[in-house]
């Protein structure tokens, strides 16, 4: 439920202000250069290429239509979506639907969007995993969520599983066959992994410009895998436009890293704006189609109408016609 995830999500960030207080925020956003709003947009194009050639690859695979150019515009149109909207999936959602429509297939069309998105999160989630048994530190401090997670997840998965057998029969079907005839395609899995890992390596790199306009100065090799882990937080579906698990995430890391939870926390911040601006291309695509429907629209209304014939009454018919018989000796007697 959508309010249930926003309710924690403003939960988890009040929690944050509560406990840095707001001048936290305000000073990390106070950090943001304008080379680092540069680097965000260039780094941001990168990583939508990617991702719009992964969403490709996915909906070939279904036997659906997408082109690049086009593929490149729904996805910063989404991500945009997604950055000022408060469930932080909706511009996805929008995306799914609206290329599903395109493409006369609803649900093909969304189950490629779930299944394109699920398969950037499983390369988040094995380098997650990689970064947790590397650094016993952050799994230390971790551990409670991470052992109810452990615990709470597979339970979800079973009811969730269960419910869709029972009631959605169907649709689990198409959706686990859709699924196997992705991410088990020889021609199709090797091009989505190795595009989702680039996509990562840019989120990676967009981190570590926020690390440093933040005034981090530790080792790459340092910060790399505390921003992965921050990176896997990320996808949790807990947030308000982005903002929550992230910034929690990155300032436990810190913390538990010996680099300080407030220096964590305006990672997160500088992160969080740097972010919003690389999606910021998709609200010049959004007004841009705004106002071409708009122009159709009026176009429409302003095409001139064909005028209906009226009926004549049978007495000005008959009048009408003695008029042109009568003309017709008189016209004759001319050519004479």
């Amino acid at each position: 439920m959508n309010w249930v995830r926003n309710l924690t999500g403003a939960a988890i960030l009040g929690a944050l202000v509560w406990w840095h207080s707001t001048d936290a925020f305000v000073n990390a956003m106070r950090m943001v250069t304008l080379p680092s709003l540069l680097a965000a947009l260039g780094i941001g194009l990168l990583t939508t290429v990617f991702s719009a050639w992964r969403w490709c690859l996915v909906a070939h695979r279904l036997r659906l239509r997408l082109r690049l150019p086009g593929a490149v515009a729904d996805y910063y149109q989404a991500l945009f979506l997604n950055a000022v909207l408060p469930a932080g999936v909706l511009g996805d959602v929008h995306r799914a639907v609206s290329h599903g429509r395109d493409s006369g297939d609803v649900g093909r069309g969304v189950r490629a969007v779930v299944l394109e998105r699920a398969a950037g999160q499983i390369v988040i989630i094995a380098a997650g995993l990689v970064v947790l048994v590397t650094r016993p530190a952050l799994f230390t401090a971790l551990a409670p969520g991470i052992v109810t997670a452990l615990v709470l997840v597979p339970c979800v998965v079973v009811a969730v599983v269960a419910l869709a057998r029972c009631r959605w029969g169907r649709a689990a079907a198409r959706a686990t066959a859709d699924a196997r005839r992705v991410l088990l395609a020889r021609d199709t899995w090797p091009g989505v992994v190795l595009l989702s890992a680039a996509a990562l390596a840019g989120y990676i790199a967009l981190f570590l410009v926020a690390a440093r306009v933040a005034g981090a100065t530790a080792p790459l090799l340092q910060l790399v895998p505390l921003v992965v882990f921050a990176l896997l937080v990320m996808g949790l579906p807990m947030n308000v436009g982005g903002w929550g698990p992230r910034e929690a995430a990155t300032t436990i890391a810190f913390g538990a890293a010996g680099l300080g939870s407030e220096q964590g926390l305006a990672v997160a911040v500088v992160y969080g704006v740097l972010t919003f601006v690389a999606s910021l291309p998709g609200a010049a695509v959004l007004l841009v189609r705004v106002g071409t429907r708009r122009r159709a629209a009026g176009a429409r209304k302003a095409r001139p109408v064909a005028p209906r014939l009226v009926p004549q009454r049978p007495q000005v018919v008959a009048e009408r016609f003695d008029e042109r018989r009568e003309k017709v000796p008189a016209l004759a007697g001319r050519g004479q």
